[in-house]
């Protein structure tokens, strides 16, 4: 197996800090074995061992290694919690603690795991590599072959009542929201999997809706919550970062060549920010008015004036500063992709959050359009719908027809068109609006996951800020059985990591407890620290002796 390039001092701190929690993992398996085995009226005598007499509830059962673990007065330890912190705990192999957090460490263990399969496949020769072949026809065939099969045996209708008004009327609903981010996702990866050019003006669409959803959906979380916790706003930044702050970490990468990631946490940052200034008055329809006039204001400034968008990201280059493989674009400016890929949906999320605060408004009114006469309502349905597909049709002919230089000048100013008709008409019937297809919904909840994981275990790059220019070859010759097989691993495993990155921000993201939050957030850092002082020796005093 060979390795292309040197290892960086952070994948080494990296491997440092997953072995020493793989062994305490295999060891507290172990004791498992051990105690399920035990003849009971020997068992814990020769390991000192215990188990809890009550359950606790789901989150305390999942406890981080960076907090106390819940014990009964039953529980015999070697080491009294009282004396020894955690991490000393966990440094000096504690059998109760090892076992009280059995499952975090399998799930890290397992998140290590993915990590390391990823190097495997996109920097190592152990598996090989194809070129990318687009055909239309076997394009559409495989799309349109998922979305008939989803629909044949996915089909649902759901019965969701509003939370306004308690009625069916489920406009924009959280089954149709998930869905409509499944079926896009899916023509995003094949788009890149195929290299399907000619669709490149519908992807910039695709991620606009994205974009668009984010404002949408922080918006209608804060506005109804009101919940601007230190915990809520962790757990977000968690959700949006743990994955790919590791992926950057163990394969080299840069934290713009998954640019979805700061893109949707920048604009996270901005609706939170928005509504978190002065919140108590957010009731005051004044208030959020002016809110989205300074929201417009900030991006016109940033983004439209000459020089400011350089003067306030400068600071942050090191984090959004990306320097593409391809030596024809090693020249371009640090900040040139982060104001590409940021500049391009630059106002749609303050969109989102517009339609956001008038869905209340919207769903009333479809509301009494469902009980009002036969005649009035398929009368304003149809105009509604013969003016979208109208306004739809323009747009197509007009501007997205163009090409993709020209396009990308007019898409942050477009982009709300497309996403508006195609939620006009979605919405127009309650019958249409309250059937999903599930299995797209299902796609839908991964999309962070199988975005991040296409680069690695899906395509090649073969190095450092690559993108990903080959297709994994795991069954040579065999393009179509390829092609099968990796994207059922592929798939599998972005679901996997799914239910590892919320299982892990439960135990290490606390949602009511501030203290625990910083001490976690404390830690984390000392460990990162040292395990990169510590990887920067070792990477580096091997060259000073030659």
């Amino acid at each position: 197996m060979e390795i292309p390039r040197p290892i960086s001092p952070g994948q080494v701190s990296a491997l440092l800090g997953f072995i020493p929690v793989f062994i305490a993992w295999l060891y507290s398996e172990y004791l498992q074995y051990v105690k399920n085995t035990a003849p009971p009226k020997v068992r814990h005598s020769d390991m000192n061992l215990s188990i809890l007499d009550e359950p606790s509830d789901k989150e305390d059962e999942v406890s981080s290694l960076l907090e106390e673990g819940h014990q009964s007065s039953s529980i015999k330890t070697s080491l009294p919690s009282r004396i020894f912190s955690p991490i000393l705990r966990f440094l000096w192999m504690d059998e109760a603690f090892l076992l009280e957090n059995r499952q975090i460490l399998r799930a890290i263990s397992e998140f290590g795991g993915f990590l390391l399969y990823f190097y495997i496949c996109d920097r190592t020769n152990l598996l090989g590599e194809s070129s990318k072949n687009y055909n239309r026809d076997l394009f559409l065939f495989l799309y349109f072959l998922l979305i008939i099969v989803a629909a044949m045996t996915s089909f649902k209708v759901h019965n969701d009542k509003s939370a306004l008004t308690g009625k069916s009327t489920l406009y924009l609903n959280r089954h149709q929201t998930e869905e409509w981010k499944g079926w896009m996702q899916v023509l995003f990866l094949m788009y890149h999997y195929f290299n399907a050019k000619e669709i490149y003006n519908a992807i910039r669409v695709f991620i606009a809706a994205y974009v668009w959803m984010t404002g949408f959906g922080n918006f209608s979380y804060y506005y109804i919550r009101k919940d601007f916790s230190l915990a809520r706003f962790a757990q977000m930044m968690w959700r949006l970062n743990f994955f790919v702050a590791f992926c950057c970490i163990a394969l080299n990468n840069s934290y713009m060549l998954y640019y979805i990631c700061p893109m949707h946490t920048l604009f996270t940052l901005m609706v939170y920010g928005a509504l978190g200034l002065f919140n108590k008055h957010n009731e005051v329809g004044t208030v959020i008015a002016m809110k989205m006039v300074a929201c417009f204001l900030v991006v016109i400034l940033v983004w439209e004036v000459p020089g400011v968008f350089e003067i306030i990201w400068a600071p942050l280059t090191f984090l959004v500063g990306f320097t593409d493989a391809d030596p024809a674009k090693a020249n371009l400016p640090l900040l040139h992709e982060w104001r590409f890929r940021s500049g391009l949906d630059r106002y749609i999320w303050i969109i989102g959050m517009i339609y956001a605060y008038y869905h209340p408004t919207v769903e009333r009114w479809m509301e009494k359009l469902e009980e009002s006469e036969t005649k009035i309502r398929i009368a304003i349905k149809t105009f509604v719908v013969t003016v979208s597909l109208v306004v739809g049709y323009l747009w197509y002919e007009y501007i997205y027809k163009l090409d993709k230089i020209t396009y990308n000048k007019y898409h942050p100013y477009t982009s709300w068109i497309p996403i508006t008709v195609y939620i006009c008409l979605r919405n127009f019937t309650q019958q249409f609006r309250s059937c999903s297809l599930t299995l797209l919904a299902w796609l839908g909840k991964i999309t962070l996951e199988t975005y991040i994981s296409q680069f690695h275990i899906w395509l090649r790059s073969d190095v450092p800020n690559g993108q990903p220019k080959w297709l994994l070859s795991i069954i040579p010759g065999y393009p179509m059985l390829n092609f099968m097989l990796t994207t059922a691993i592929y798939v599998a495993v972005s679901h996997r990591l799914f239910e590892l990155t919320n299982t892990l921000k439960i135990a290490f993201v606390p949602s009511r407890d501030n203290k625990r939050l910083a001490n976690n957030v404390i830690i984390a850092i000392v460990m990162s620290f040292v395990l990169y002082i510590f990887s920067l020796v070792i990477v580096n005093v091997p060259a000073m002796l030659v």
